[in-house]
């Protein structure tokens, strides 16, 4: 069970009215109290913005995989690429098998890693994307070549690269992809004695900043 680390919120001093007449008394328990009050605030103040701050901070953060093979029916078309594993969500989900949506708006940092393979005796390219809200974004695009196979072992490569994204409250992106040869596909490998399974595509999101 993961252990939560807070900072304790102080609680503003009641103070009352204060009497006609100027009371020492009145005036010391008034001054006690907000001395105690603005030491527990300077306190928090201090662990959130000290070394180890970062600790007390909640924000968005999502960790999305595929355990599936995922292919091309048809070359130079379209797909979008899929998860079927969620590893930590905190404000950000993915709906719809591909769309990572978002709670608040802000800026994101979109980092993703895919397993590609080739079957065939050739090199072949794939070209990668973003889509936010089912629109292209341009400039987007990643264009690389997979390996041809090598005797009787296929080719393989992982492409991986991130993003900042500006984003509203609800907007989802999704990854897209193509290829000129259904020989190559994104594909999941099962764990071996020496080590342990690889998925088909990781990927994560993390809020940043919000936006001025």
């Amino acid at each position: 069970m993961a252990i939560q680390q807070k900072l304790e919120t102080p609680t503003p001093p009641n103070l009352g009215y204060p009497p006609e007449l100027y009371e020492r008394r009145n005036f010391n328990e008034s001054n006690g109290a907000l001395n105690v009050y603005f030491r527990k605030v300077t306190s928090v103040l201090g662990a959130l913005f000290g070394v180890k701050g970062s600790r007390y901070i909640n924000a968005p953060y999502g960790a999305f995989q595929s355990t599936a093979d995922q292919t091309a029916a048809a070359i130079n078309t379209a797909y979008a690429m899929t998860f079927n594993t969620t590893d930590y969500t905190n404000g950000i989900t993915v709906v719809s098998s591909s769309r990572i949506t978002v709670t608040d708006s802000g800026i994101y940092n979109l980092q993703w890693s895919g397993q590609f393979e080739n079957t065939a005796s050739a090199d072949h390219d794939v070209r990668v994307w973003i889509k936010v809200n089912g629109t292209n974004l341009v400039g987007s695009t990643g264009f690389a070549g997979i390996p041809s196979k090598h005797g009787a072992v296929n080719g393989h490569t992982i492409i991986a690269w991130n993003y900042f994204l500006s984003l509203a409250a609800n907007d989802y992106i999704e990854l897209w992809w193509e290829t000129d040869s259904t020989a190559v596909s994104i594909q999941a490998y099962a764990a071996a004695s020496n080590y342990p399974s690889t998925a088909s595509l990781i990927t994560t999101m993390q809020f940043v900043s919000n936006t001025m």
